[in-house]
């Protein structure tokens, strides 16, 4: 990579770490967890190395999520992440340091920016900036956003599912839930471990809900073997569960996503309302690659939706686009910072 790289877009997720370099695009995608070891307090692997080991450390070894519901749960490990992603995005011969442009969510606090904005140049960047996601997810997946037309984003990440209807530049009315991909994992173990006293990892809810997962009943169903812990015997065991099995057990927290959807639909003024009648909802995110999701919120809104091309790289994009512009997005960038 050259050495003279000097403008980097970060997608910090709950789940993954999306890095965007302006001319390049997205040089890194890993998830966001970090091994420590608990002994020394020393940062023994990042990234998709520190995934592996999730569910598989010894005692004195621990895997962190530094980052929960979108937002900086565990600030020195998420700075020794930050760094290691810089670092390994720009490569070892780059003499800059570079703009950092962040994404959060759209319900973040001021702290909650700040602490963003701190980790960023404490892990090296030369100014740093936060966006909201919604913006950078439209601007991601191609939306004109600075016309005087509606645009309503769903962006279902790892931790959060940000909502929001853009005009101008700028969020008309948005919301965000702490409700999106790892608590529909979450919802998946809890029914296994209850329908078939099985207990299961991350990993393996993660696998069933790309695999077979569906936002409704389906008439053609697939399975999928699942394997765990017996809770009554302790012993390994696998069966059998179906796409109708996990469109049931992942219902509540699809509803509280709708529930997002039509909260901000009633909150959009007339006018842009009808625009997103005509151009329909864009749905972006890992979240929103489970099947059937879009007739799930047609469903719900009676708005026909849509998922945004590259959903997973929408908001990384994003980050590049602005970076270029910087000055054309100067009113939709949140907390500039420069020490």
């Amino acid at each position: 990579m050259p050495f003279f790289v000097k403008k980097l877009g970060i997608d910090l997720g709950t789940a993954n770490t999306l890095v965007f370099v302006p001319n390049k695009g997205v040089v890194l995608n890993e998830p966001s967890v970090v091994v420590v070891s608990a002994s020394e307090n020393r940062v023994l692997a990042v990234g998709n190395e520190a995934k592996s080991m999730v569910g598989k450390t010894p005692d004195n070894i621990i895997a962190y999520r530094p980052m929960k519901d979108g937002v900086i749960a565990d600030y020195r490990v998420t700075e020794s992440m930050l760094r290691y992603y810089i670092g390994k995005a720009l490569g070892r011969a780059n003499i800059f340091k570079p703009e950092v442009l962040v994404s959060v969510p759209a319900g973040v606090t001021s702290t909650e920016r700040r602490s963003v904005i701190e980790a960023a140049l404490k892990s090296g960047a030369r100014k740093a900036y936060v966006m909201k996601e919604p913006i950078l997810a439209a601007i991601g997946a191609g939306i004109p956003i600075h016309e005087p037309i509606g645009h309503m984003v769903v962006d279902i990440g790892g931790g959060t599912t940000d909502v929001a209807v853009i005009s101008l530049g700028g969020i008309v009315a948005s919301k965000s839930v702490k409700v999106a991909g790892n608590k529909i994992d979450q919802a998946i173990i809890d029914y296994v471990k209850k329908s078939f006293n099985l207990a299961i990892g991350e990993r393996m809810a993660e696998g069933i809900k790309i695999s077979i997962g569906s936002a409704i009943p389906v008439d053609k169903e697939d399975t999928h073997t699942v394997k765990g812990r017996d809770i009554l015997t302790g012993l390994p065991r696998s069966t059998e569960v179906s796409t109708n099995e996990i469109a049931k057990a992942i219902e509540n927290e699809l509803r509280d996503i709708t529930k997002a959807i039509k909260f901000v639909l009633q909150e959009t003024p007339p006018e842009l309302a009808s625009d997103i009648i005509d151009q329909g909802i864009v749905m972006t995110g890992g979240g929103s690659l489970l099947q059937n999701i879009t007739d799930l919120v047609y469903r719900a809104t009676g708005v026909r939706a849509y998922v945004a091309e590259g959903a997973l790289f929408c908001v990384a994009r994003g980050t590049g686009v602005a970076l270029e512009h910087l000055d054309i997005y100067k009113k939709s960038l949140f907390g500039k910072r420069q020490p």
